[in-house]
């Protein structure tokens, strides 16, 4: 059943991360680097929130729908391995401060909403 979650959760998470690279392709006529930088910070902002209210109590979730959300739909759709390719082809296109600035503000921008989705997650009031 846990297999199951992972592969359900992945699907969606990574037609969520595919709508995305869309939807900034459309609007900004280039995904590279705004989509992947986005979903991670979403992401992070989301798992943050997530952990703090399971960490306080306030969700209980069971080990299978921990393992879909957290492995299945938010691993689909954060895409490290996709932010690497990203900052790479940068890089080697000879973006060396678009690289750089990529790597930085993603890494920053995830660490704080990892930060305010557990600040968050922490300060809803219980039920």
């Amino acid at each position: 059943m846990i297999w199951l979650a992972v592969a359900v959760g992945g699907a969606l998470g990574s037609m969520a991360r595919h709508a995305v690279n869309l939807l900034f392709a459309h609007v900004l006529e280039r995904a590279v680097p705004y989509a992947t930088g986005s979903v991670n910070v979403a992401g992070s902002a989301v798992i943050g929130l997530l952990a703090a209210l399971l960490a306080t109590g306030r969700v209980h979730m069971s080990t299978e729908l921990r393992t879909f959300v957290f492995v299945g739909i938010l691993g689909g759709f954060t895409t490290f391995s996709s932010f690497m390719l990203d900052t790479f082809t940068l890089g080697h296109g000879g973006e060396h401060a678009v690289a750089f600035w990529n790597v930085a503000l993603q890494t920053a921008l995830g660490l704080a909403a990892v930060w305010v989705g557990y600040r968050l997650g922490v300060s809803i009031s219980p039920p």
